[in-house]
Parts: structure tokens; sequence; C-alpha cells
């Protein structure tokens, strides 16, 4: 199947900026800890990317873990 899995909307804080947007999170890490947490990746990929503050609007970002400050639900 081409999306197993469950999108989430999340809201990311990076030391640069804030983004809005979905991450696909695969059906063996059904928690937002267990994707994230995962070393074997360096980035976190979101989709439908907002950048707030600004009239940005992305369709794919791609963005180092080791930038990320925090990770929430998005409103």
């Amino acid at each position: 199947m081409a999306s197993d899995g469950k999108k989430v909307r999340v809201k990311v804080r990076t030391i640069h900026a804030v983004y809005v947007g979905d991450v696909l999170l695969p059906a063996m890490r059904n928690r937002m800890s267990d994707y994230f947490n995962d070393e074997a990746h360096t980035f976190f990929n979101l989709t439908d990317v907002r950048v707030e503050s600004t009239k940005d609007e992305m369709e794919y970002v791609c963005l180092n873990k080791a930038l990320i400050e925090s990770i929430r639900p998005a409103d």
C-alpha cells in the first residue's frame, strides 16, 4: 500500500523558524517519539508545509534533527 501509516499535523520549532506540516508515521512506529528517535535517519520529513510568520508554503521540507528544538501537535 502506498500510505501505510498515520498522517499527523505537527508544529516543529527549529533554531531558525517554526514549521507546520504533516508527518507520515509508519505503521510500525505509531508514536511520534519512536519515529523521531530512530537513529537510522538524520532528517525529519514534512509535507504540505507552512512557515509561521511568513507567507512561505512548500510541498516538502526535510529538517536536520540536530536543529530541532521542539515538536508538538499543531492546533
